[in-house]
């Protein structure tokens, strides 16, 4: 392969070279499910469905697990909040979560482990790195002794002596080190007692660490490709999943990649600040197709900010190459033309996944697709369909795909708003067949004066949205 990806372990572009031939493994970090998702959580699966569409267009199987994060400290705080079990809240959420993903069109993962059904994982592993001396148990909770594994830091570039007490169990004098983390949290009064499970140790529940180590190794085994998931996540918890796999005996990710995030008024999207945009409410005012060209456009590790301006400026630009999808297929078929990635978008996402470079090469190839409308040239049309849906196929925006063309390109408003055009458009051609040409003109007028653009073509009318 000629693939190069940004590794953050390395703090360098390296070369990808897969553990196994012919195949890539790779673990994305999932959300914890304690609200809706907003449009910066789900930037990281859209970021990482990229990933996986082109390892798979290099012609490698590959084998994608990202997990679900179903029990946790704020799970249990939000569902006591709203008087509904904590499963309960988490499984609402979860919901939501899987629906932006289909809605946003991010393809199914291969697996998708909730934490709470791997907790024997947890509890075997748990019991390595005891018996190997990096972690403790100290009245039910089990800590990772950070200065057992001298490479603690080593992800993240820091120094064990600069760092701050582990934030989920701070300074607890029970502790050896206050760098220390939690493996495991012994139960509390007043906690549900169904959000315990029993151990060697005590009835309790995971930390957040422990849950995606084990999912990992349980679906990749001990040694895997990529891990990837949000910038945020570096540290503390991609940290500390490095080191307490690797303490335990295991190579685990060999490659970390991390997306930049979306930000709302210059701050991180976080619900937490309260400046968050839920997915459910953003694709009712904008198309989820084009949502997912907003998002995906730019390289997957800069920063997004998150403006109406430019979400109308990105859709502007994904319908530029929608009608010439659109019009080209009506012109030679939706299948003509070879599915040929030009060099330039291959190139593109082989440095890095530079989708700023690929996305130009798809508007490039776009023109010229135009040009060739324009002369009547069918054989270049079709060429330049063929290449257009294939590079647009790679990022999930090919609009004749059928999880979009299922969707209609958007909500019921806009199928609603389609049959209305189509409508007018029939009662155009009844007038200009009964050569009422002033009605059939005032009827192009209306539409024009609503921002809908007529074209007359040889095969009848067709209509877009004026730019």
């Amino acid at each position: 392969m000629s693939l190069r990806l940004y590794d953050t372990a390395a703090r360098a572009v390296r070369e990808f070279t897969p553990l196994r031939a012919g195949q890539a493994s790779v673990y994305v970090c999932g959300l914890t499910v304690q609200g809706p998702p907003h449009v910066g959580h789900v930037r990281a699966a859209l970021s990482f469905d990229v990933l996986r569409r082109w390892l798979t267009a290099s012609g490698l199987e590959v084998t994608y697990v990202r997990n679900v994060t179903d029990i946790d400290d704020k799970i249990l705080v939000k569902a006591a909040e709203r008087g509904v079990p904590w499963w309960a809240w988490a499984y609402t959420n979860e919901l939501a979560c899987t629906r932006a993903y289909d809605v946003l069109g991010v393809l199914p993962p291969t697996y998708e482990p909730r934490a709470t059904g791997h907790v024997p994982d947890m509890v075997e592993l748990m019991e390595r790195l005891i018996d190997r001396g990096h972690a403790y148990a100290v009245d039910g909770d089990v800590y990772f002794d950070v200065r057992s594994f001298p490479e603690y830091g080593a992800l993240t570039g820091q120094k064990l002596e600069n760092l701050e007490p582990a934030a989920d169990t701070g300074t607890d004098e029970r502790k050896r080190d206050p760098r220390d983390f939690a493996l495991w949290k012994a139960h509390k009064d007043g906690e549900p007692q169904t959000a315990a499970w029993a151990t060697p140790w005590g009835r309790g529940r995971p930390g957040w660490h422990l849950e995606c180590s084990a999912m990992a190794e349980r679906y990749l085994g001990p040694e895997f490709d990529i891990h990837g998931g949000g910038l945020d996540l570096r540290f503390p918890h991609h940290e500390n999943e490095q080191a307490q796999s690797r303490a335990a005996g295991d190579g685990f990710a060999q490659y970390w990649l991390h997306n930049g995030w979306v930000t709302l008024g210059g701050e991180k999207m976080s619900k937490s600040l309260g400046n968050t945009a839920l997915v459910d409410e953003v694709v009712q005012r904008v198309r989820p197709v084009e949502l997912r060209y907003y998002l995906v456009a730019p390289h997957y590790r800069s920063t997004i900010e998150f403006t109406d301006a430019a979400l109308e400026e990105a859709g502007a630009a994904y319908r530029r190459i929608e009608s010439f999808v659109k019009r080209a297929a009506e012109r030679v078929g939706a299948d003509a033309g070879s599915p040929v990635l030009c060099a330039d978008f291959t190139a593109a996402l082989d440095d890095d996944l530079g989708t700023p470079a690929a996305v130009a090469a798809v508007h490039e190839a776009v023109r010229e697709g135009n040009t060739a409308l324009a002369e009547g040239n069918e054989k270049a049309v079709a060429g330049a369909l063929g290449s257009v849906r294939a590079m647009l196929g790679v990022l999930g925006l090919d609009p004749l795909d059928p999880h979009w063309a299922a969707a209609g390109g958007g909500d019921r408003l806009g199928e609603v708003a389609d049959g209305l055009v189509a409508l007018a458009l029939e009662q155009r051609q009844a007038a200009r067949a009964r050569k009422d040409y002033a009605a059939a003109d005032a009827i192009r007028d209306q539409l024009a004066a609503l921002g809908v653009q007529v074209e007359d073509t040889p095969q009848g009318p067709r209509w877009e949205l004026s730019r």
